[in-house]
């Protein structure tokens, strides 16, 4: 873990209320694992006082690191606001990131809206493995980010809410249409998922009712991200030797059969 104050290389507007950012911290990058995040200090002043996680999204050439987020605050405007040249404070790379598979499985990655951003961290380091990304969004204009995925050779399979691209509704469409089809053994084929609650909750009850490894990267507010401020406690189910996890220091990436999901 470091902390340091990381040049920004660029800032880009990449959908609407979506940036991608790009900052030189090569600290970071050589230890930086898929499913891990950064907690930045978006302002030197008081307000906000608190730094923002964000999952890594890739690592470029040794030292540039991504970062997808999207405007939904008073912290993610002030980044959006943010240009060349300027330093954010970083502390990271911080939690327990995806069990890469093995290179004989299929990997079926889904994601919802932001939650592609670490899912495309993960493509970069299956180099042996097929893999399939289906990924959801609310309409056309709100699709982000497959431009990350580069020279990558993936299925990649779009679904939006109101049917403007790919498939009309929900990704788990596409997953349960892809188990149902494939009709992959439990063996080998191994889910990722990263996303809104609901998503992964369906996600979790496929892959728990089909018996497929399946690993979740949770979404959590935290203020910490060292496990001091017991913010983002998740409770466990009853099969683990705990109650309860820290999304920022036990996470944010759980196997599906470490979660109480009906406690979510």
């Amino acid at each position: 873990m470091f902390e340091h104050d990381a040049e920004i290389v660029f800032n880009k507007k990449i959908a609407p209320q979506t940036y991608l950012m790009g900052l030189s911290s090569y600290q970071v990058v050589a230890a930086a694992r898929p499913g891990q995040f950064v907690m930045v200090r978006v302002h030197s002043g008081i307000a906000p006082l608190l730094r923002r996680p964000f999952s890594i999204a890739g690592t470029k050439e040794g030292e540039l690191l991504l970062i997808l987020y999207r405007v939904v605050g008073k912290g993610t405007a002030i980044m959006a606001k943010t240009r060349e040249g300027e330093r954010l404070s970083l502390l990271g790379p911080l939690g327990k990131g995806f069990q890469l598979p093995k290179s004989n499985q299929t990997s079926l990655l889904v994601a919802g809206g932001i939650g592609v951003a670490p899912l495309f961290f993960l493509v970069q380091s299956m180099n042996s493995s097929p893999v399939h990304l289906m990924t959801g969004f609310g309409s056309a204009d709100e699709i982000i980010g497959i431009e990350l995925l580069g020279d990558v050779s993936i299925g990649v399979s779009i679904a939006t809410d109101d049917g403007t691209a790919g498939h009309a509704g929900p990704v788990t469409d596409l997953v349960e249409a892809f188990l149902r089809d494939r009709n992959r053994a439990k063996h080998t084929l191994s889910i990722f998922a990263c996303g809104p609650e609901p998503m992964l909750k369906k996600v979790a009850a496929t892959a728990l009712n089909k018996a497929l490894p399946c690993q979740v990267s949770l979404e959590a507010a935290m203020a910490c991200g060292l496990g001091a401020c017991q913010g983002c406690a998740i409770k466990a189910s009853s099969g683990e030797n705990r109650a309860y996890y820290h999304v920022c220091v036990d996470g944010p990436v759980f196997p599906v059969t470490a979660i109480d999901w009906g406690s979510l």
